[in-house]
């Protein structure tokens, strides 16, 4: 990045849009204050109070959940030591008998007083039922990212810097943050590609080509917009080419023309405009090619020079190789019936599935009802009891799992080495041109595969893990909210694949825009 610009007004939701790897976390970090190194300026208004969703978590200690989110809110800890210890030590003190009386205040003003049970309370709504007292170095990393949402909410800060909020929340939590985020006084500034969490932002700034472009309005707004205004930057772009062009000629003539003459004047002449014409060409052959990318619908609604411009130009995408002929079976994949599972007590009970080649279902319910539990049974990767019913999975049928994160046995591994076990894994055979074009397929550079995989960013471990699903050509996906870490034109990708796949599909996914792109029967998991 090297040339960002925006700002934020009071009380406005912006919203962070960006490919994958353009520095968006990097951006976070430098607003919250963890990342110094950096040019330019970042300037807050004076007094503003700022919090932030933390990336990493040191010197934790045995903190509490509930300590932990008291300790990040502005203010708390000030006013609790005033409240708290004044008493003792103010005596006849007017000052100090002024700052009580105006921490008591404030500490009301804040709602401060009925702050733990708010706190515990939205923990629940989040899913995490009786962890306030825990330590919260014992949380996962998918509970520690709630908690830290938990912590935004009761901050009552003026500006709120929200990294990927609605990660790991099912239907009901994320509803219930897009409504505080709809009536919630602060400012917000929300990294994000939830399109449901974009729908409701007042601006949307997307980071590309080392700057930013800021969009007034909503997704929709967004979407709009960045049709006509990657249609003119193609045009820009196509009068740069066709310039380029034209330089390259006028190199060659004037160098001719230099070479022929026999006065030194006209020779010094056709030597200026030749160098003039290079510098130029130097110049214009250094920039390098914009981002072009435009949302399927409104491609399919461009006049016909601007679609044969963004065939010419868009910019590269995943390449998703899926088998999409008509010819399916109909035998039946994943049947359940009147199913009943759980460990000492049952999760879920009366759940029916009948999934055959070419349908697809979704698994609806709360974080905690079953869905997972339902899942790795199907795959026998469970000790969970079968109180009731069936469930059974064709035998024969080849599977591709997409699973919420990457197995940790492929961490220390580099990207080309994990790639190529990820066929090994299922005894198929793979070389290195084929893996050359999956990462290739994938956007990934030769320089990455290099990388180990724990180092990858959660967009390319996504796309590693899409790599691995669909190692085997699978006859059924079993997808677990598969849009998570995916940029915006990589989800419409995987929509677009997944909606011309011939076999069937099995997902997860609170995303909403996901769900009405990929039709299905929905089965409910618990109450």
């Amino acid at each position: 990045m090297t040339n960002v610009r925006f700002s934020v007004d009071a009380k406005e939701k912006v919203g962070i849009i960006g490919r994958n790897g353009v520095g968006k976390s990097t951006l976070f970090g430098m607003l919250a204050g963890s990342d110094t190194d950096f040019g330019g300026a970042i300037t807050y208004r004076r007094g503003l109070q700022v919090v932030a969703t933390a990336q990493e978590h040191h010197d934790i200690g045995e903190q509490t959940v509930l300590q932990y989110v008291l300790a990040g809110l502005p203010e708390y800890a000030e006013l609790s030591h005033i409240i708290e210890t004044y008493p003792e030590t103010m005596g006849d003190d007017m000052a100090k008998i002024g700052q009580y009386t105006e921490a008591l205040q404030r500490f009301d003003d804040k709602g401060f007083y009925l702050i733990e049970g708010d706190i515990e309370r939205e923990l629940e709504t989040f899913q995490l039922p009786a962890i306030a007292h825990k330590p919260f170095r014992t949380l996962s990393g998918g509970q520690k990212r709630l908690v830290e949402v938990v912590k935004i909410m009761h901050a009552k800060a003026d500006l709120a810097l929200i990294d990927e909020p609605t990660n790991h929340m099912d239907f009901v939590a994320k509803k219930q943050f897009i409504d505080w985020m709809n009536q919630a006084p602060e400012a917000m500034l929300i990294i994000t590609h939830d399109r449901d969490v974009l729908q409701c932002v007042d601006r949307i700034v997307e980071l590309k080509d080392g700057g930013s472009q800021s969009f007034k309005g909503n997704y929709d707004a967004y979407l709009k917009q960045n049709a006509h205004s990657t249609g003119t930057a193609m045009n820009e772009f196509e009068l740069i080419e066709k310039r380029i062009v034209n330089l390259k000629q006028k190199v060659i003539d004037y160098q001719r023309l230099k070479e022929k003459s026999r006065n030194p004047g006209t020779i010094q002449k056709f030597k200026r405009l030749e160098e003039t014409s290079r510098a130029e060409l130097a110049g214009l052959q250094a920039k390098e090619k914009p981002t072009f990318w435009i949302d399927r619908e409104s491609a399919e609604n461009l006049n016909y020079k601007v679609a044969n411009q963004y065939a010419k130009f868009k910019t590269k995408n995943i390449r998703m190789s899926m088998k999409d002929d008509a010819s399916r079976s109909s035998h039946v994949l994943v049947k359940a019936a009147n199913l009943s599972l759980g460990y000492d007590a049952p999760l879920f009970s009366g759940v029916t599935i009948d999934l055959r080649e070419g349908e697809v279902v979704e698994l609806r319910g709360r974080n905690g009802a079953g869905k997972t539990t339902l899942i790795k049974r199907l795959l026998g990767n469970t000790t969970a009891t079968l109180f009731n019913g069936e469930l059974t999975l064709d035998p024969k049928v080849r599977v591709g799992i997409y699973e919420q994160e990457v197995s940790p046995e492929y961490f220390g591994l580099p990207l080309k080495t994990a790639i190529e076990r990820t066929h090994l894994d299922r005894n198929l055979s793979v070389s290195e041109t084929k893996i050359r074009q999956l990462m290739s397929d994938y956007l990934f550079t030769e320089g990455d595969g290099h990388i180990p995989v724990a180092m990858l960013s959660g967009g390319q471990k996504a796309r590693l893990q899409i790599i691995a699903m669909l190692a085997n050509d699978p006859q059924l996906l079993i997808l677990d909210e598969p849009t998570n870490h995916l940029d915006l034109p990589s989800i419409e990708e995987l929509e677009a694949a997944l909606k011309k796949y011939a076999g069937a599909i099995l997902y997860v996914s609170h995303d909403d825009y996901f769900r009405r792109a990929v039709a299905a029967d929905v089965v409910m998991i618990g109450g």
